[in-house]
């Protein structure tokens, strides 16, 4: 999503004006690639390139850089600008580096709890406005959106966003049936309309209502009928097509989380979990950067949610 300028004096260099989040392909990549940091310190703090990331937090993730960043979405301009996409990454931003257990990941926290907040606040005057989903592949899918905010306001309490995403979820999602994951995967697709849903739906269903739901809704899922197979990409130059390595990850993500939530048939969903895993790992690091900006997030998120 591009930022929207409403007077030419505001035009400045990316560094200026996002001084945390910039010199990536699009802001929420360098959101989640600041994540995928997080994360990978949390799980290896013995990493050889442990202290430059250490340092390369510590500079990006000041609170006068954030500062910078909150006055951006305080703009009437920019009350759409990477929403929810961005907006959800960097709450799953927050919500490691609330749970990292160091004195780094505290204070960087804290620097970062003021977007946080403007982010959640976004959310909670959304929501109630929308009189649809939004369905697709892309950036602009609800359901993704709503799942990593939903796993911060679960963390961190915030009990004012947790109830505006389970009234949303309920009233766009609950009686759903019979997704056509047939029609999957579109062309440029790096999540899956039909898997993210039921991933995110097991958030706000109580468990056997949760099974009841979802039998509804993917029925073939519970079968060996289904037809999910991994996308391929034919040209990984190509910044829409090499989408489909990211579809493949998050498909796996997703399918890892039902298998969570369900009883049924789990060894097969397990399968098609790893076979989507599987055919994206490789690709990751293709030489090319329309898909490295951001397909090692994507892995890192697939992998740890096995």
């Amino acid at each position: 999503t591009s930022v929207t300028f409403s007077d030419t004096s505001l035009i400045t260099k990316p560094k200026t004006y996002h001084p945390a989040f910039y010199g990536c392909f699009d802001w929420h990549s360098s959101v989640h690639g600041h994540w995928m940091l997080v994360r990978l310190l949390k799980l290896y703090p013995e990493l050889p390139e442990a202290e430059e990331i250490r340092s390369k937090l510590t500079a990006n993730l000041s609170a006068e850089n954030i500062a910078k960043e909150v006055k951006i979405f305080e703009e009437d301009a920019q009350k759409g600008f990477e929403r929810t996409y961005g907006w959800a990454w960097l709450l799953e931003l927050q919500k490691e580096l609330l749970s990292w257990n160091d004195p780094l990941g505290k204070q960087l926290s804290t620097n970062l709890a003021p977007l946080a907040q403007q982010l959640s606040r976004l959310y909670i005057t959304y929501l109630p406005k929308m009189n649809y989903p939004i369905r697709v592949g892309e950036h602009s899918n609800l359901a993704f959106g709503l799942t990593l905010a939903y796993d911060y306001a679960k963390q961190t309490g915030n009990d004012s966003l947790l109830n505006v995403i389970h009234e949303t979820a309920i009233r766009f999602y609950k009686n759903d049936s019979a997704c056509p994951i047939t029609w999957e995967p579109g062309g440029s697709d790096f999540l899956s309309p039909c898997l993210e849903e039921a991933d995110l739906m097991w958030r706000i269903l109580p468990e056997q209502a949760y099974h009841q739901w979802i039998e509804k809704f993917l029925p073939d899922l519970f079968t060996d009928k289904i037809l999910l197979k991994p996308g391929t990409v034919s040209d990984r130059t190509d910044g829409k097509l090499v989408h489909l390595d990211g579809l493949n990850l998050s498909r796996a993500w997703c399918l890892y989380g039902i298998v969570h939530h369900t009883k049924k048939n789990n060894d097969f969903l397990i399968k098609l979990a790893n076979e989507h895993l599987l055919a994206a790992l490789p690709h990751v690091a293709s030489g090319d950067y329309m898909g490295e900006h951001s397909l090692a997030s994507f892995a890192v998120y697939a992998l740890t949610m096995q």
